[in-house]
């Protein structure tokens, strides 16, 4: 099966400034992938060229099989980037249906979407009187209009209240179930723990890390916290090896396996040391992305975008 989204070496420049730079991406048909990279990291410019908004300076992208903007793939694709545009004087459901007809998709999906993103009491309302968040809601309707097996969705929560975000992660995996893949860019790293299958991390232009979200947040440690703190430490150096033992913050962190936190244990009381706290812990997927995408001290800043035209973004 072709995957849905294939790039070999893509790359956007605009004047001097790579936005960028050489990108390989590879997304798996019916897998929930997160695209997570800092501001100006070049996560829209990438998701703009993949949907045939902007053109490549070189590289290639290859959207099942074919390039963007062909007919082919236009009927496979859903998306919505940055952020929506409708009419803002005609309902929810009317901008939906001036959508459906150009789309050539059937009326009936209107209400299927609209309740998807629990629009529906509000379908004949205006645009221009909706809130943020169901402007947002109303976006994400209209990405899935066309029943479409690829979703491109640039921080669809934007907006929404706690209820409204659990609502679509709700959604994403009900996508993701169904066997339609999604490709989700978004700043909240606890929605990207626990919606993605596997994680891409941008950085000045670059592909950083491509891995599943576990292989990214590495290998579970343990935290112990023992007195005295000392011999804790070198009861435990004894038992698994000194570069495994560290000393921070008042306990010791212990790069083992959690499962042999019995073993460590009993050791330590063996050794009459009282244990106060023994934990297993894991780095977040917040640590693991500030970890890849920290500044490097000795680089320079890039110069500002200036006298620049920008494309606007339809759904």
């Amino acid at each position: 099966m072709t995957n849905p989204v294939v790039t070999q070496r893509l790359t956007k420049r605009y004047g001097s400034l790579t936005a960028v730079d050489a990108l390989d991406l590879e997304v798996r048909a019916g897998e929930v992938y997160g695209f997570l990279g800092p501001n100006g990291a070049g996560k829209t410019t990438t998701l703009r060229m993949l949907l045939g908004l902007i053109k490549p300076t070189s590289g290639e992208v290859r959207l099942f099989g074919v390039p963007p903007g062909r007919p082919g793939h236009l009927a496979r694709v859903g998306s919505l980037v940055e952020g929506p545009a409708f009419y803002p004087y005609l309902s929810g459901s009317d901008n939906l249906k001036a959508m459906a007809r150009h789309a050539r998709v059937g009326a009936g999906r209107i209400a299927l979407v609209l309740d998807q993103v629990d629009l529906t009491g509000r379908a004949r309302d205006r645009y221009a009187s909706y809130s943020l968040g169901m402007k947002q809601r109303l976006g994400v309707a209209a990405a899935l209009l066309k029943d479409p097996r690829l979703v491109v969705l640039d921080e669809p929560t934007n907006g929404l209240d706690p209820a409204g975000m659990a609502d679509m992660r709700l959604l994403v995996r009900r996508l993701g179930a169904a066997g339609c893949t999604v490709l989700l860019s978004s700043h909240l790293m606890t929605e990207v723990q626990e919606l993605c299958d596997r994680v891409g991390v941008i950085s000045r232009g670059r592909l950083v890390a491509e891995s599943t979200v576990a292989e990214l947040r590495g290998d579970r440690t343990l935290r112990i916290v023992a007195d005295p703190l000392e011999a804790a430490a070198g009861t435990a150096r004894d038992l698994i090896g000194a570069d495994a033992v560290s000393v921070r913050d008042g306990g010791l962190d212990l790069n083992v396996a959690p499962g042999r936190a019995p073993e460590i244990n009993a050791a330590l009381v063996r050794a009459g040391i009282a244990v106060h706290e023994l934990t297993a812990r894991e780095r977040s997927l917040e640590q693991a992305f500030f970890d890849l995408t920290a500044p490097d001290p000795a680089s320079t800043p890039p110069p500002p975008l200036t006298g620049l035209k920008t494309e606007q973004n339809y759904v």
